[in-house]
């Protein structure tokens, strides 16, 4: 099968989708598909050979966070170009919302149209504004996809139809093998530190890495071993201007990641921490850090409650004292932990790429017999939505 996979997002900026997208492509590979993904990227950007770059993304705010994203008449015509090029058996885009490649895409397009709706974005005033738009984009889909069941209810509640439900995946193999970083994570249990680590962008408040600050140094003087370790962009001066002097040597930034590093920062750790405020439909930092290995506390959001399934601990969302006593429980009970890695080893297989990669398929082969024919590229509409 010839598949085009489209992300909406840079790929030079680490983000949930655009990890999704290369990853369901590589899997996609593995079972012996073609695959090109169409993405915003540098021409000269080092990128795996199924991508094909569609030029500079633009910092643009979108559902509570910056997006970088391509949109406009060059971009069309590329996106035009590409589908003219892949001749492919069903396209599949990514967030067709998104004023970027994928509703381009999906506007460009004619035939076997899959869409993947990664956020829970609940009604608003833009979307009432746009939904003649958003309708015109949704009659051109075929099937829809939505990564958690959050998703999904936006589908049947706002957008007038629902989708099959298929989470993210995760390469369990890769976060199982990989080497913790050299000295982490270092003794813990009574009487010892432990180590807690974050992954994210740590100066998105959403992301909720001031609550885990807060409990890290309320906690730090009763654990003199205690450390964090962080993963992800941001202003580390800004983040060290928030926590006590004494306690800078205790917290280590490794900056942004590659998959690799990633894998070996979460295998470094005793107890992986998801403080998000809010604004998440499924966490896939979750399954990651639940693949390689390290018992999780996170928020207690729906989404993060639905992807755990009892296979990890929950805190108030925003209470750093809630946070710090759920953690100083957990690190000084090693029987828990090691509980808790099981239950995680169990719930995790269901989140394994492989199984995710055979879900899609059967999706892509009820659009091909809904839609009839392969992919084709059609005049850009003379009067499109405003992207």
């Amino acid at each position: 099968m010839r598949i085009g996979l489209v992300c909406p997002y840079s790929l030079a900026v680490p983000g949930g989708v655009q990890s999704h997208v290369q990853e369901l492509a590589e899997a996609l590979l593995l079972l012996g598909h073609e695959v090109s993904v169409l993405a915003p990227a540098e021409e000269e950007a080092s990128l795996p050979a199924y991508v094909v770059p569609a030029g500079r993304a633009v910092p643009v705010r979108y559902n509570g966070s910056v997006a970088r994203l391509t949109f406009g008449p060059i971009s069309a015509a590329r996106v035009r170009r590409w589908l003219h090029t892949g001749q492919f058996d069903v396209l599949h885009v990514h967030e067709p919302f998104s004023p970027s490649l994928s509703m381009l895409a999906v506007w460009a397009a004619r035939g076997p149209v899959v869409a993947t709706f990664h956020t829970a974005m609940t009604r608003s005033r833009a979307m009432a504004a746009a939904q003649g738009a958003l309708q015109l984009v949704l009659e051109r889909i075929t099937a829809r996809i939505a990564v958690s069941a959050l998703a999904r209810r936006v589908q049947v509640e706002h957008l007038g139809g629902g989708a099959v439900e298929i989470p993210n995946g995760v390469s369990v193999a890769r976060y199982r093998s990989a080497e913790p970083l050299p000295g982490w994570p270092g003794p813990c249990g009574v009487g010892h530190g432990g180590a807690l680590g974050f992954l994210g962008r740590f100066t998105e408040p959403r992301k909720g890495f001031p609550v885990l600050r807060d409990a890290f140094v309320a906690m730090a003087p009763r654990r003199p071993g205690l450390r964090l370790l962080v993963a992800g962009p941001g202003d580390v001066a800004e983040a060290l201007a928030e926590i006590p002097p004494g306690l800078h040597d205790r917290v280590s930034f490794l900056g942004r990641v590659d998959e690799l590093d990633k894998a070996r920062m979460l295998r470094s750790v005793d107890v992986y921490v998801a403080p998000n405020t809010g604004g998440e439909s499924f966490g896939i930092i979750l399954t990651e850090a639940m693949a390689a290995g390290a018992p999780v506390v996170a928020t207690d959001l729906d989404a993060f409650r639905r992807v755990l399934d009892g296979s990890g601990e929950l805190f108030p969302a925003g209470d750093a004292g809630a946070l710090a006593q759920v953690l100083a429980k957990l690190l000084d009970d090693e029987h828990r932990r090691a509980q808790l890695t099981a239950q995680a080893e169990e719930q995790v297989a269901y989140y394994d790429w492989p199984v995710i990669a055979q879900r899609v398929l059967e999706v892509y082969e009820s659009a091909i017999e809904a839609a009839g024919g392969t992919v084709v590229d059609e005049e850009y509409p003379a009067a499109p939505p405003v992207v």
